[in-house]
């Protein structure tokens, strides 16, 4: 459950995030201006990322005043995220969003620790103090997960029961739905399209980090909340930019989708070494369960595929997992510590295995399934959560 120090990672999604973050709403030059407290730096940058090169551009610049007065200028076509940066500093100290002619930005920093910004007080800018907010209440949770992922790291090397370990996953989901939660929110009560696509991207690019076990947004509910952006905006290049490329990514998704196609076969040894074929379970509905022991969202993940398994193991269904682990021990450790009583194979190769290029999931990442039906075809993959008992009733009534 290791997580890297949260400030650090925040600031480096800030620069990733922004390449999403451009508005039709506000056009023509802006201002923005403040003061820094408790910090040396000599330079602030004023930075524009455009979502077509994804490339941080300097708009302006200036040497900071003795005082820390600052005042920096953009002329963009439309509104965007723009970072302020100090010095040679690659994370920046704010975003702001142009949707006023004049912003004030006064930064205080720690006297321990000039670095990151200790706190902002951002006016004139609607959409930029909704940025804030929401990066603020977003970070506390991610904190919360932070304390979390040390305690349990602490308890699982002490091998803790499960009566400990599981209050604490049980914990953990909670303050992983709240984030869902607060970034649908969020994104509700935007009225201005440069924010809600720099909040969709910083919730995505943070559950795509698998320390953090969240819930990233599913395709369907990704293409809509694009799509209602795009047409709410039709003028705005950067959404277009955006929607085409997801358009495309759709496309080539659906293209290699497996549901439909037969499951390809392949044999690895279980975990007494003995070959076990897929194509052995024709006949039953199986579930091919990819995942790890050091796979912490497969973990969090592990107990719902535990309550399919013992709801529908008698109705002509099984699992196969299928593990990317490299050290059998750990392997073993995580089946009995999850209580995962169907058979396990693995080569032990981590992402070499060979079945990772056979389906291809590699950018995909684990945990990844699918589901494969009597007849050898599969009919449903990637089901998480309570999806997975979904389909299990709907085929075995």
């Amino acid at each position: 459950m290791r997580i890297p120090a949260i400030p650090v990672i925040i600031a480096c999604l800030s620069i990733v995030l922004i390449s999403s973050c451009k508005d039709s709403g506000k056009k023509g030059g802006f201002e923005i201006s403040g003061t820094l407290t408790n910090n040396k730096a000599k330079m602030i940058y004023l930075e524009e990322v455009p979502v077509s090169t994804m490339q941080r551009n300097v708009v302006d610049s200036m040497l900071i005043g003795t005082d820390g007065k600052y005042t920096l200028k953009g002329d963009p076509a439309e509104a965007v995220v723009f970072n302020l940066r100090l010095d040679q500093q690659n994370f920046p100290i704010a975003s702001v969003i142009n949707d006023a002619k004049t912003i004030k930005l006064d930064v205080s920093f720690s006297p321990q620790n000039n670095e990151f910004a200790d706190k902002y007080e951002v006016t004139g800018s609607t959409a930029s103090q909704q940025l804030k907010d929401f990066m603020t209440g977003f970070n506390k949770e991610l904190q919360k997960i932070y304390e979390l992922s040390r305690k349990g790291d602490s308890l699982q090397r002490n091998n803790a029961p499960d009566s400990i370990m599981i209050p604490l996953v049980n914990e953990h989901q909670q303050i992983a739905d709240q984030l869902k939660s607060l970034f649908t929110e969020a994104a509700k009560k935007s009225s201005n399209p440069a924010l809600t696509m720099f909040e969709l991207g910083y919730y995505q690019t943070t559950a795509n980090n698998p320390s953090f076990g969240l819930t990233g947004i599913g395709n369907d509910e990704l293409v809509s909340i694009i799509s209602d952006v795009a047409a709410k905006y039709p003028d705005h290049k950067g959404v277009a930019e955006v929607k085409r490329g997801l358009d495309m990514q759709m496309q080539k998704a659906q293209a290699a989708a497996w549901v439909g196609k037969p499951a390809v076969d392949f044999a690895l040894p279980d975990v007494n070494g003995k070959e076990v074929k897929l194509s052995s379970y024709k006949g039953k509905y199986v579930l091919v369960d990819f995942w790890a022991s050091w796979c912490q969202p497969c973990r969090f993940e592990n107990p719902n595929v535990v309550n399919a398994y013992n709801k529908f193991k008698d109705k002509n269904f099984t699992i196969l997992g299928v593990s990317l682990d490299d050290k059998k021990e750990a392997w073993l450790k995580a089946i009995k510590d999850d209580k995962l009583t169907w058979t396990h194979i693995s080569d032990l190769k981590g992402w070499e295995s060979t079945v990772v290029p056979i389906y291809g999931f590699g950018e995909v990442g684990i945990p990844y399934n699918f589901l494969v039906d009597p007849d050898g075809k599969i009919i449903a993959e990637r089901l998480r959560g309570e999806q997975l008992e979904l389909k299990l009733a709907e085929l075995l009534k």
